[in-house]
């Protein structure tokens, strides 16, 4: 068949201009991508070479619904807790690099070929953080690992990223049997042990040992802050070192009150004892990791007579004014939680720690108090004479550990229903997002919140440039020109559409990439009369692959701030990574779903 055969009207070469561009400016331009690929999608609309219902089909797509709802139910895990139950449970107390390394790569493999791989990360990070403080080691060499294992993981199973489900709802859409849960296995698991093979061996050499820019920060306030050990917590019994809290960044275990004695000079080895007060000085980003910790709770009575929810409860910060009538009384005295219904937990007094039980420090003008409270504290007094400044803590919300094991039940049951009892992986994430709200692992608010929409309108713009280039018989000359570079050679043109959107998903997004190649793989496996499950499977995973480029995976922006990246780091350790996984896709597939 000639070139000519598929020859583009008007509607064809503005529908390459429009992919081109969208391509440049998403890896060029400042401005957001949704906002490029929903311009782009309004020019092929008005432009009439897609309907109204054609260009906003990716709104109504299965597979988009479900990475809206999957937010929800992976929110449900974070505001419980359930992520860090799980890492407890699996990493433990790591000591050295590579054993860690080795534990938080399976880990974080097996959960993100469960639960999507995007917000996972976004909830494993901090708990990652604080991990590898305990451990001692730079998060640097911790996070990249995660990142990539999360994206390995995720191309195990029709869950595990927001790829897979798109690109199912696209095999449906082509007239194809859909995959089945664990049908992405049978690539995604030897792309799992050759990546992580990798990661244990060459790459954890050339990972870098940075701090993260919180870590860097050299004149942060500090905070004076009292914490109890609870009687049956699991604290009770280690030693400082064992509980981890001997290596938190900027926060300092400087004294402990024991039985109405005061134990200075504190060893590694001393022994934590129910009841023990411990009495802290650090930052506030340390003094969330520690808020955070089980078997731990603030020493003040004074949160429990709250009357707030414990988990609609945040940290806010709020520096005490001149005529605030706290002033020259101690918090006890000023009787601070009856007038403002907050709890102070911790003190800064001009950015330093202030050398006193919390209960007997008297304010002064000028003090900055962490208070624990609801969140309508921070709207009530914002302009209130008593507080010059008033600021909610970004992500302090209270984690209610006892809903944990509701939560991890919650999800355990999405996946055996999608698997076991082979329901609809819609149905199913609609079903456990309702039943996370409904036991209150996650309240409505909450609940809104978690969903990223802009990826969501990613997502769902980028349909319609696949529909397009497939509508104008874009995809099939592409497909066509591919076949005369490799002279209608199966593998060739594999390892082509395999190229092709790994570039595409490092130029565009992973989903976006996939959404546009997916035709072009079709067509090309129509072309040479072969089944078109192997291009199918290069395609699922070449949109996944993004390793080389911060801006290839939205994870990869998430960990980059945290682990210190930079753009060179993800290149130099990410580009081995991504032929390694190419290579054992490109042999994989065919054996798995022969050609003829």
């Amino acid at each position: 068949m000639a070139v000519h055969d598929y020859a583009l009207d008007w509607q064809g070469w503005l529908t390459i201009a429009v992919v081109l561009w969208t391509l440049v400016m998403l890896a060029v331009s400042r401005i957001g991508p949704d906002m490029i690929l929903a311009a782009a999608m309004t020019v092929l609309l008005v432009s009439g070479v897609l309907k109204p219902g054609e260009a906003l089909s990716g709104f109504g797509n299965p597979g988009v619904l479900t990475v809206a709802v999957l937010f929800v139910t992976v929110a449900g895990l974070r505001e419980t807790g359930g992520i860090q139950w799980i890492a407890a449970f699996v990493l433990g107390r790591p000591g050295a690099l590579g054993r860690a390394q080795f534990r938080l790569i399976g880990t974080s493999s097996v959960l993100s070929a469960f639960v999507n791989n995007t917000p996972i990360v976004a909830m494993l990070t901090p708990a990652v953080q604080e991990w590898s403080r305990r451990a001692g080691h730079a998060p640097s060499k911790l996070l990249l690992p995660l990142d990539y294992a999360t994206i390995l993981g995720g191309m195990c199973t029709l869950i595990g990223t927001s790829t897979n489900l798109v690109v199912n709802g696209l095999i449906a859409r082509q007239g194809l049997a859909p995959l089945g849960m664990f049908d992405p296995m049978w690539v995604g698991l030897p792309c799992v042990l050759v990546g992580g093979l990798y990661l244990m061996t060459v790459g954890r050499w050339l990972l870098p040992a940075r701090r993260s820019a919180v870590e860097q920060v050299a004149n942060a306030r500090e905070y004076t802050l009292e914490m109890i050990v609870e009687e049956q917590g699991p604290l009770v019994g280690l030693s400082v070192e064992e509980a981890g809290l001997r290596a938190l960044p900027q926060l300092y275990l400087i004294e402990i009150v024991r039985e109405g004695r005061v134990v200075q000079a504190i060893a590694p080895q001393e022994i934590l004892r129910a009841d023990d007060r411990l009495v802290f000085v650090g930052i506030v980003d340390s003094v969330l990791d520690l808020r955070r910790m089980r078997g731990l709770r603030p020493a003040t009575d004074q949160i429990f007579k709250l009357a707030v929810r414990h988990n609609q409860r945040c940290l806010i910060e709020a520096v005490v004014s001149p005529v605030s009538p706290c002033v020259g009384r101690t918090i006890r005295e000023s009787r601070f939680r009856n007038r403002y219904n907050g709890a102070v937990i911790a003190v800064s007094r001009r950015g330093e720690r202030v050398h006193r039980k919390l209960g007997d420090i008297v304010l002064q003008a000028g003090d900055t108090l962490l208070i624990e409270a609801g969140a309508q504290f921070a709207r009530h007094h914002r302009y209130a004479r008593d507080f010059l400044l008033v600021s909610a803590v970004d992500e302090s919300t209270a984690t209610d550990h006892s809903r944990a094991p509701i939560a991890l039940g919650i999800l355990a049951a999405l996946v055996i229903g999608t698997t076991v009892f082979d329901v609809d992986t819609l149905y199913g994430a609609l079903l456990a997002a309702a039943a996370m709200i409904a036991t209150r692992c996650v309240n409505q608010g909450q609940a809104r919140r978690s969903i990223d929409y802009q990826l969501i309108v990613i997502i769902a713009c980028s349909f319609a440039l696949g529909l397009a280039i497939e509508k104008t018989q874009v995809a099939k000359l592409v497909a066509q020109l591919m076949m005369l570079s490799v002279s209608n050679d199966p593998w060739g043109t594999l390892a082509v559409i395999y190229v092709l959107t790994v570039l595409a998903t490092e130029l565009l997004t992973n989903n976006a990439a996939a959404v546009l190649m997916f035709p072009i793989g079709v067509a090309a496996a129509r072309q040479l009369g072969v089944s078109e499950l192997p291009f199918v499977m290069s395609v699922m995973v070449g949109a996944s692959a993004g390793f080389i480029s911060p801006i290839g995976y939205q994870t990869h922006l998430m960990v980059m701030g945290p682990g210190g990246y930079r753009f060179s780091d993800f290149f130099r350790i990410g580009t081995p990574l991504s032929v390694l996984v190419g290579l054992t896709t490109i042999v994989v597939a065919p054996l798995a779903w022969p050609f003829r």
